[in-house]
């Protein structure tokens, strides 16, 4: 097998500096999402990878000791450093070799496998919320709005020693893996994410930039970094990702993004495989849009039509030019840049995503009332 990866990161529309880091060093690929206020976070995420890359390079021990090693650097930082005390990361990371991706996860960034248009989550979060709906505590739906729900119960960094999740995914050619930080889960669902990846099939740097894009349209409240790797069937090219961005690198600037990696020559494009492809997309064409349409169909945002509030159906992005929402009410009373000049919904024209109708119409009706409220000078705001 080889790999071909696409890398994106952004600041977000809310946070000033990027804490999120990513590694692209075939075949290690690995993302961390620092904690500890601005430097600390940044300082705690970038260690942590440059540590991790070091041994790796040198691989005189198994990779397991190596993100422990990274750990330890991390901790004793934090213990010598006053600045950056209590800081620590999240680490997602993946080694590819051959048919198996060797998993090493802690924390609450995620690795995601797209298999024959089926998202699945191979991580598991260390966080408070998700221990208390594994114990029955609260359930999934009551976890994505717990007021503590991006609390790590586990993280590099924070104690001398940390368990690792450990776990070997068998790999096929036509797979897609997702790494990503809870900048892009926390603001992008599930359906969201399989209808991004699916879409863009072949191109891991279009589907790595269209995810960031998505969340920041979401409302972008915290940084976003996504690793796609595209796993191919190997004809003796060279592995993707050899001139790859430096190990640890983030953004500088809100919007910067990394350079996009050289493609090399794809074996799925000869044309005994374009025949066969086509084929089958010419059967399965009308079944798969009319499913992705019902998908995308039961999701819902506020945005601006027509210089006003309006409520849409659908998600607030589009693939290949083709619109993946459409408004279902335009005609409110409320001037769209009466809503955006507040706070809270600045990001109104990008989408404020809802769960539901009902939720669409209730942040309306908040959005009328916040409006009218700054109109009176009354100062204070809905949360």
């Amino acid at each position: 097998m080889k790999i071909e990866a696409g890398v994106a990161t952004h600041v977000g529309q809310v946070r000033s500096g990027n804490e999120d880091a990513y590694l692209l060093e075939p075949p290690l690929y690995a993302v961390a999402d620092g904690m500890g206020g601005h430097r600390g976070g940044e300082v705690a995420s970038q260690l942590a990878l440059t540590t991790i890359a070091e041994s790796f390079r040198k691989g005189a021990a198994p990779f397991a000791e190596q993100v422990q090693a990274a750990n330890r650097a991390v901790f004793e930082r934090s213990g010598a450093d006053r600045a950056v005390a209590g800081m620590g990361t999240t680490l997602t990371a993946a080694v590819i070799q051959g048919d198996l991706a060797h998993l090493v996860h802690v924390g609450d960034s995620r690795a995601y496998l797209l298999r024959a248009g089926s998202l699945r989550q191979l991580t598991d979060d260390h966080t408070l919320v998700n221990r208390m709906v594994k114990a029955g505590e609260i359930t999934p739906a009551e976890a994505e709005v717990h007021p503590h729900r991006n609390v790590l119960v586990r993280a590099l960094g924070t104690e001398p020693d940390v368990p690792l999740d450990e776990q070997d995914v068998g790999l096929l050619d036509g797979d897609r893996l997702l790494l990503c930080s809870d900048g892009l889960t926390g603001m992008i669902t599930e359906e969201q994410i399989q209808a991004i990846l699916g879409a863009t099939e072949g191109a891991p740097q279009e589907a790595a930039d269209r995810l960031v894009t998505a969340a920041n349209h979401a409302g972008g409240v915290d940084n976003i970094t996504v690793v796609v790797l595209d796993v191919l069937a190997d004809d003796g090219a060279t592995e993707e990702g050899a001139g790859a961005p430096a190990p640890g690198t983030t953004t500088q600037a809100a919007t910067e993004q990394p350079a996009r990696p050289a493609r090399t020559p794809d074996a799925r494009r000869r044309w005994w495989r374009i025949v066969i492809i086509v084929g089958i997309v010419v059967v399965a064409l009308g079944a798969a849009l009319t499913g992705a349409r019902a998908l995308i169909d039961t999701r819902w945002y506020v945005g601006v039509a027509n210089g006003h509030v309006a409520i849409y159906q659908g998600i607030p992005a589009d693939v290949f030019g083709y619109d993946l929402s459409h408004v279902v009410e335009e005609e409110t009373d409320i001037p769209a840049a009466a809503a955006e000049a507040l706070p809270l919904y600045s990001s109104l024209a990008s989408g404020i995503n809802v769960d539901s109708r009902a939720d669409a119409d209730a942040r309306v009706e908040q959005i009328r009332r916040d409006v009218r409220r700054a109109a009176r000078g009354v100062t204070g705001g809905h949360a």
